[in-house]
């Protein structure tokens, strides 16, 4: 096998999230404690792990113990990937960024997104069986009706959209008029990955000039560029990724061009796997608990 790495974003995040591997995995207890310390607050309690207000550095920080578990036991991988708020788990394994620091830069951009979302509102929807051309020709011919933008190309298949509801409606029936049947409304109050979060970007661009990244170990993909994440133009990709699309199929193309032939989630839910299975070439497994740890543990054999 040969292994790479899908740090989950928001959205799947559930209660009691890591207690059980906080009890039992001393690697992920002592990176739990680390975090607690640098964030002046205690995530080993699921009343703190579980704050609506904590999610993102609860995720990085669950990733990060989960991932540093793995690198213990099966080295460094292939290269890896996150989706949106993942990619900060995922330069964070590639030890291109401290943990403490990012950490702090993540709760404030969980902060500036927060109110860049109050401010600028949104809606979003999922657009099922659809290519990507027509979901681009949807928004922009119905963009006259409100602000409706491309926002996450998951799979080949599977693509959301965001901005405006008159926007959003404009462009599901532009959709449905051109044979696509599915397009499921999302439960968001914000338009992630459009210009609406242009103010949490600008917000963003002055906070990350006080964090250093570093070369990478292991290569990650960006979800903005679809290649590789070079330490010139980080600070810039990151400020980007808040106003433009996530691709995070070209993502997953990019690790399978790397040899990778078994791809692994770390971090809440599943959602990543199953985009990875999309692609029909490789396995995939994930982890957000003690038992789908072991499950891996049982399962993972490395090509030396």
């Amino acid at each position: 096998m040969r292994l790479s790495y899908l740090f989950s974003g928001q959205g799947k995040q559930f209660p009691e999230m890591g207690q059980d591997l906080y009890q039992q995995e001393v690697i992920y207890r002592q990176t739990i404690e680390e975090a607690s310390a640098a964030l002046n607050m205690d995530l080993s309690k699921s009343e703190v792990m579980d704050d609506p207000n904590n999610v993102q550095v609860a995720i990085v920080a669950m990733s990060t113990g989960i991932f540093r578990i793995l690198e213990k036991e099966f080295g460094s991988p292939v290269g890896a990937a996150g989706l949106s708020l993942g990619e900060y788990s995922a330069i964070i394994a590639a030890r291109g960024v401290q943990f403490a620091d990012t950490l702090k830069l993540v709760r404030d951009r969980s902060r500036y997104m927060d109110k860049a979302g109050k401010d600028h509102p949104g809606k979003m929807a999922a657009v099922l069986k659809a290519n990507a051309d027509l979901v681009r020709e949807a928004c922009r011919v119905r963009a006259q009706a409100g602000d409706i933008y491309p926002a996450n190309f998951n799979t080949d298949s599977q693509i959301v959209i965001g901005g405006t509801q008159a926007g959003l409606d404009a462009a599901t029936t532009y959709l449905h008029e051109h044979g696509i049947k599915r397009v499921v409304p999302l439960k968001m109050t914000v338009a992630s990955h459009t210009p609406f979060m242009q103010e949490a970007s600008d917000l963003l661009a002055d906070r990350i000039q006080t964090v250093d990244f570093h070369e990478f170990k292991f290569p990650v993909i960006s979800n903005t560029t679809m290649t590789q994440f070079d330490v010139a133009n980080m600070k810039q990709t990151l400020v980007d990724q808040l106003v433009n699309p996530t691709h995070f199929i070209d993502c997953l193309k990019a690790l399978v061009n790397l040899g990778s032939d078994t791809m692994i989630e770390i971090g809440p839910g599943d959602t990543l796997m199953k985009f990875a299975k999309s692609l029909s070439t490789v396995d995939t497994l994930h982890i957000d608990s003690v038992k789908t740890l072991n499950d891996v543990r049982s399962n993972v054999k490395l090509v030396k």
